[in-house]
């Protein structure tokens, strides 16, 4: 009997120092994929369009001015890194964007930089945290994916060191179970616009920011509804409602007031709004979703009319004393 419990005890002891040598040292299994891109300028001008106005990769990987409204680009900060992502943001950790200017891809291949964008996995094989997420550029169009990683060798070389992620436990071995293989899928032609639209929102990952979570994970009957919080030390943002209900969502929206709403951003930094003291702010990049082509942002709110109308009503933003419905 004593056998047994001695046996038993091990069994208890030996099985999880097992899993978290497998989930710390055995993952994440994703290989570096055979690519080699072709560097055109149409690749670069497309990948250009991309990075800034559509899956916003510039947005996280850049130094933003948030003294003003959605925090718009520092210019000649593109592609630097450095952005904070901490625990008081809601996150399992304190997270950091990385330089993508050739000063740190460099040494990196086609290859490593597709399966991080497409798989998130680094070139060291260690897993991303998806702050960046790549479970949904997992599955965009290869060309596009291409397209990007030809403009990102065309940044300009910005020397800037960031700051090691440090991850919480039980994260720090979770976070390797993330990454996969990706899905892709062939862009639709633009003459099909709701098609074209939901590859739009899905690439640009619309879904995870305008849709509740539990338990950090979203959820997908209340898909778009907003009502996401997230946190700042100014109070608390929550995402809006972007489903096609009249009274919470954008059911009543026109086509060319939905357009008007982010054209009304596509501005230079210094003519946009400076934010009073104590407001929150918003980390919607609206100035640079306001560079979309107005027949993408159409195509977009074709799409997202044709999404079953869910009511919720938002309190977009909670300040230290009262709730404001929308302060832009």
């Amino acid at each position: 009997m004593r056998k047994i419990l001695v046996a038993i005890f091990l069994l208890i002891i030996i099985t999880p120092l097992l899993a978290m040598v497998y989930l710390r040292f055995f993952l994440p299994d994703v290989d570096v994929p055979a690519v080699e891109v072709d560097i055109t300028p149409e690749r670069i001008q497309h990948g250009k369009y991309l990075a800034n106005h559509v899956t916003v990769c510039i947005d996280c990987h850049s130094t933003r001015d948030w003294s003003r409204f959605s925090g718009p680009l520092e210019v000649g900060s593109e592609g630097m890194g450095g952005q904070r992502f901490g625990k008081d943001e809601g996150f399992p950790g304190t997270f950091y964007s990385r330089n993508i200017t050739p000063y740190n891809l460099e040494n990196w291949t086609d290859g490593e930089i597709f399966r991080a964008i497409t798989s998130g996995v680094d070139k060291d094989n260690k897993a991303l945290f998806p702050v960046m997420p790549y479970l949904y550029y997992g599955t965009m169009d290869k060309e596009d994916v291409y397209d990007i990683i030809a403009y990102l060798r065309s940044l300009d070389p910005i020397e800037n060191e960031t700051k090691k992620h440090v991850i919480s436990f039980p994260m720090v071995f979770l976070v390797n179970t993330i990454p996969k293989e990706p899905k892709f899928s062939k862009k639709p032609p633009t003459s099909d616009t709701v098609a074209y639209g939901g590859y739009l929102v899905k690439i640009a990952a619309c879904m995870e920011c305008h849709t509740p979570v539990k338990s950090g994970q979203i959820i997908p009957k209340k898909a778009f509804s907003g009502g996401r919080s997230f946190t700042s030390s100014k109070g608390i943002l929550r995402s809006a409602n972007i489903t096609s209900d009249s009274l919470t969502g954008i059911g009543a929206w026109t086509e060319e007031a939905f357009v008007a709403r982010f054209k009304a951003y596509d501005k230079p930094t210094r003519e946009i709004d400076v934010m009073p003291e104590n407001a929150v702010n918003t980390n919607m990049p609206w100035t640079m979703y306001g560079g979309m082509d107005s027949s993408d942002l159409v195509a977009i709110y074709r799409y997202l009319k044709t999404i079953k109308p869910i009511k919720n009503e938002v309190v977009h933003y909670k300040l230290a004393h009262h709730d404001v419905k929308d302060q832009h």
